[in-house]
């Protein structure tokens, strides 16, 4: 059986191991700088006894709320020394009330942040009378009475530590393995947000199994531009590197507009990124080859449709009779591909995606342009990495290798194990399953029983390592004839297919039909118009029909003669559509700090529509409703 190492018992095994190499990067002023792993860990023990020389005392929770550098890490590290409990929270949580129901529920007595959340947290202190101190990570000429410069707490821990150093080893000694090192919030797509208990040994387990389908070298740089708040960013990131003697960057701000300047500076060897920057990526290198010219643009398309058609699905390249184009693979990887990979820091070995279900097309235009984007699967209560694809081993489309040691199961309804290959619940087995929610023993027992963690998403196993995710378990519509089915991979191929289409979510609750409710991308529906009848008024009642007709194209496009049908069963699909005057956003909350469109909401907020919906006038797209939209 495996050690059962702490946090602490990690940080201090593999910075023994890799003193010298350089752990993090970060940007100061106008310069990079680097900080190697045994500097690391003095900042970590000086922010820990620092905390223990204000009364800090172990198993108490510090609510985190900074955008990602070197000191969230380094911080968060101090508090788990010192025996605490870390809360991360989102920089995108906006509203009061998300903040105050997080740092009151978790009982948090501290908070660490930043200069650019301080304003958030000074509004919502009032309502959190239990916090008694706000550490903060940048110098502020107004700095209050409850507030504390992070260089003076750790002036403190240096003279605790010079004095008390043996009381500072006792504490963070005496951690163990099944002490909480987090209290992760779910972020509320279903329901009032969770608190996620993670145990230290989750965290290191979880490495553990990741180094079953993820490998990396002492000469990786990670470019983490997922916020460090989530779990997944913490193992994939913050730790997994470690355990390699890698080293890892932010960027500056969190700011999506210093992503390019920091992939030129740092040259990541790897990114930990979502799709939505992928697809970002993609439609920039597009742009850029548009650019140069008709020729560069036919030998861009000709080269990625050449490896897409060598490449198929990775596992399998050049099967098929397709070994002819290997040759031209190569060859265009030099005339082509390389110049694109600049772009991208010229170093990229590959993406680690996180977040939404990966589009299999995306996956495959970054595997032939020679940068592979692997879909992997986890959730926070699994702390969180289940499954991942990797240059091992990988089939594109798939949810990646399950890790091990780790036992999983599909169950059906009823309970009952699925054999290979038949969709069902996803419930797993191992030492990385949460401790459970924080103060909800009830949905602790509904999700963990006997140790098995229900996920609540829906996939197969294509063998006894390769995982399939499909959707959710939970979240089915359910048709008028009681037959259930998962929105989401029509929902993601509809989104992809169209650039009309912003966003769509698919409703049935035992209707008569299914219903669709669409953002519509207004600027290229308008542009359509202009394409179609030059000098016709995009705001007149013809243009907006035109526009409504388009979407309605767009959805048909998956019926019997259109492009993409087959893709789904046809009674899937909707045969109604509500289109929406406005996109969901995290100000409307009809979406999540995670960028997932929160069902619920939509749904109340429009219930409206959806009722015109399911009547003979509403089932035409063209009515007064959704011209109203437009």
């Amino acid at each position: 059986m495996a050690e059962r190492l702490t946090i602490i018992d990690f940080v201090e095994k593999y910075v023994a191991k890799y003193p010298k190499n350089t752990y993090l990067w970060e940007k100061v002023g106008s310069e990079w700088t680097q900080t190697t792993y045994e500097q690391t860990k003095k900042e970590v023990y000086r922010v820990g006894a620092g905390l223990m020389a204000i009364g800090f005392q172990k198993g108490e929770k510090v609510s985190f709320l900074s955008e990602g550098r070197n000191m969230w890490i380094m911080g968060e590290l101090g508090i788990l020394y010192a025996g605490g409990v870390s809360v991360p929270l989102s920089v995108k949580l906006e509203e009061a009330n998300d903040l105050v129901f997080r740092v009151k529920h978790s009982d948090s007595k501290y908070v660490f942040t930043s200069a650019s959340q301080i304003n958030k947290i000074r509004t919502i202190l009032p309502e959190c009378p239990m916090v008694e101190k706000v550490i903060v990570f940048d110098q502020l000429k107004d700095m209050q009475e409850n507030e504390m410069y992070i260089g003076d707490l750790m002036k403190l821990g240096d003279e605790f530590l010079a004095e008390h150093e043996e009381m500072f080893v006792q504490r963070y000694k005496s951690v163990d393995p099944d002490d909480y090192a987090n209290i992760s919030y779910t972020s509320g797509t279903t329901a009032e947000p969770k608190g996620i208990l993670l145990t230290h040994r989750n965290y290191t387990a979880n490495v553990e199994q990741a180094h079953s389908v993820i490998g990396c070298r002492e000469d990786d740089r990670m470019l983490i531009i997922l916020p460090l708040d989530h779990c997944f960013a913490h193992v994939a990131g913050m730790y997994t590197l470690m355990s390699y003697g890698s080293s890892l960057a932010t960027v500056p701000g969190n700011s999506l507009r210093n992503i390019p300047s920091t992939i030129k500076a740092i040259r990541p060897t790897i990114m930990l990124s979502v799709p939505s920057l992928a697809k970002s990526f993609k439609k920039t290198i597009e742009s850029g080859v548009k650019a140069k010219g008709k020729f560069v643009e036919w030998m861009y398309n000709t080269a990625l449709t050449n490896a897409i058609k060598y490449n198929k699905e990775g596992y399998n390249k050049g099967t098929g009779g397709t070994f002819w184009r290997k040759p031209f693979v190569s060859l265009f990887d030099k005339l082509v591909f390389k110049s694109v990979r600049e772009g991208l820091g010229g170093a990229m070995r590959f993406f680690v995606g996180g977040g939404a279900l990966l589009d299999i097309d995306l996956q495959r235009y970054y595997y032939a342009i020679g940068i592979p984007m692997f879909q992997g699967y986890g959730l926070s209560e699994a702390t969180p990495i289940i499954s991942a694809n990797s240059l091992e081993r990988h089939i594109l489309g798939s949810s990646g290798c399950v890790v091990k040691p780790m036992e999983i199961k599909i169950l059906d309804d009823n309970g009952k194990e699925l054999p290979y290959g038949e969709k069902g619940e996803i419930c797993i087995y191992g030492e990385n399953v949460m401790a459970g929610y924080w103060k909800n023993p009830k949905s602790t027992a509904e999700t963990v029983i006997d140790g098995w963690l229900h996920t609540g998403d829906m996939g197969y196993m294509r063998d006894e390592t390769f995982l399939y995710v499909v959707g959710r378990f939970k979240c089915l519509l359910i048709s008028s004839d009681g037959e259930k089915y998962s929105p989401e991979l029509i929902e993601e191929s509809i989104g992809e297919n169209s650039k009309f289409i912003e966003n769509i979510i698919l409703h049935n609750n035992q209707d008569p039909y299914t219903i669709a409710l669409v953002v519509p991308h207004k600027d290229n529906l308008k542009a359509y118009v202009q394409a179609a009848k030059p000098g016709l008024d995009v705001e007149s009642q013809e243009a907006k029909e035109m526009m409504l007709q388009k979407i309605q194209a767009e959805i048909d496009t998956y019926r019997k003669g259109g492009s993409n049908f087959g893709a789904f069963p046809e009674r899937w699909l909707p045969a109604a559509v509500c289109v929406l005057p406005e996109p969901f956003t995290e100000q409307n909350h009809m979406m999540n700090s995670s960028m997932k469109v929160v069902r619920r909401v939509a749904e109340q907020v429009y219930a409206d529509h959806m009722a015109f919906a399911y009547t003979p006038e509403g089932k035409n797209i063209v009515n007064e409703r959704n011209l109203a939209s437009l």
